[in-house]
């Protein structure tokens, strides 16, 4: 990738520093604290949780950036939530209290651009999310995700509120509570805004940007319909990935609630991996220049758009997996970065219907009972048809080599 060196020459203080690019130093500490054993996973309204938080206000305060929450940095929001997937009703439950995280650079300008990612993760394992075998009681770390977005979020906080170069945009900066409850912290602040939706310009979102593979420098870049300004400016910056584009405004990750406010969005991923909702997602794990390099190039995307106007908005196909509650789990987790025809395996799970069958990390699903798997929406779509206690054959390919496999739908 491209990287701009900047010469810092301060003559008796008359002249400011031309503040650095990204800091690849800096980026370990955030992720290495956020992901300590001492934050017991950061699960959504613990004390754990208001420690990150108070750690990431206290981040913004130390650069100078204006508070804009509803009490300082902090913007509060109740919600209700049922961790029985069997039974969603939340009538009879108190209510609980979350907390976004967010400050602002007034450039003066007329429109805003948010960077934001979710600071929370599974605590101890008590929540249904997990992918471990046997999670409770077991911290989840949560490195990747999300310790790496809310690093890279205060890393660019950090270059933006030092910029020498005058910015034709403002910058919130957001982290956000309760994604891993379903979107819970972005939705609440979209539908009570400490900031007018009419002037944000987009949203760009770091969700699991820490884990960049070296060889195939893979990044899944999400949301490039929501305006037809997106892929230019990804080409013109990108000088070192293989991007992998996906169209949708709807998706796994806090781009979704801006995005079905009207607002563009970009998602940045750098992909699956076998620890991802597990015990095992830890710091040393992460790929600290891999994640240098996806910042870099958000910075090259944001100052490429900085003379534009303000983006026009698009809607996108939405993919059945918004629209479909699943009753059945393989138990694998698919790889979101591959290419080719099928579902490749990321990771299995044990002790759930796949693993059972016999069903292998690296296997490529091509057919699941009688439906013909091309794509990730086919997959969804054939698991759809199944319940607890049906059968399926499964049709893989493993290592070149088509296999049949019959899959039991756990009760």
């Amino acid at each position: 990738m491209k990287k701009i060196l900047f010469c810092s020459f301060i003559f008796l203080g008359t002249i400011p520093a031309v503040a650095q690019r990204i800091l690849t130093d800096n980026i370990m500490p955030h992720i290495s604290y956020l992901s300590s054993d001492e934050l017991q996973g950061r699960a959504t309204s613990t004390r754990d949780e208001l420690k990150a938080a108070k750690y990431i206000a206290e981040k913004f305060k130390a650069m100078g950036l204006e508070p804009k929450g509803t009490k300082a940095y902090y913007a509060d929001y109740l919600y209700k939530y049922n961790g029985n997937i069997h039974d969603t009703s939340t009538a009879l439950l108190p209510f609980k209290k979350g907390r976004n995280v967010v400050a602002f650079i007034d450039n003066q300008a007329d429109y805003t651009i948010v960077i934001g990612a979710h600071y929370d993760h599974l605590g101890l394992g008590y929540d249904h999310n997990s992918l471990d075998a046997n999670p409770e009681g077991i911290i989840h770390n949560g490195a990747d995700d999300n310790a790496s977005g809310v690093a890279g979020v205060i890393e660019l906080a950090r270059y933006f509120s030092l910029n020498g170069i005058k910015e034709n945009y403002n910058f919130l900066f957001i982290t956000f509570s309760g994604e891993e409850l379903g979107l819970l912290g972005s939705k609440k602040w979209c539908e009570n805004p400490t900031y007018p939706l009419n002037k944000i310009n987009y949203m760009i979102n770091l969700d699991m940007i820490g884990r960049l593979n070296d060889s195939t420098k893979k990044l899944l870049i999400y949301g490039i319909g929501t305006s037809s300004e997106w892929t230019t400016a990804i080409e013109k910056a990108n000088h070192y990935f293989s991007v992998k584009y996906d169209s949708a405004g709807v998706g796994p990750s806090d781009q979704t609630s801006f995005y079905l406010m009207g607002i563009p969005v970009l998602h940045f991923f750098t992909g699956q991996h076998s620890d991802y909702h597990k015990p095992t997602d830890d710091a040393y794990k992460v790929n600290i220049a891999g994640e240098s390099k996806v910042l870099e190039l958000i910075v090259d995307i944001i100052q490429d758009l900085d003379t534009k106007p303000k983006l026009t908005y698009y809607k996108t196909a939405s993919t059945e997996s918004s629209k479909m509650s699943f009753k059945v789990t393989l138990g694998i987790m698919p790889d979101y970065a591959f290419d080719g025809v099928g579902i490749r395996i990321d990771d299995v799970t044990l002790n759930k219907p796949a693993a059972l069958a016999g069903i292998q990390r690296g296997d490529i699903i091509i057919q699941l009972g009688n439906t013909e798997v091309k794509n990730m929406q086919d997959y969804m779509a054939a698991l759809n048809n199944y319940n607890k206690g049906d059968t399926a054959l499964v049709t893989i390919i493993r290592k070149g080599e088509k296999k049949q496999m019959t899959v039991s739908f756990l009760k």
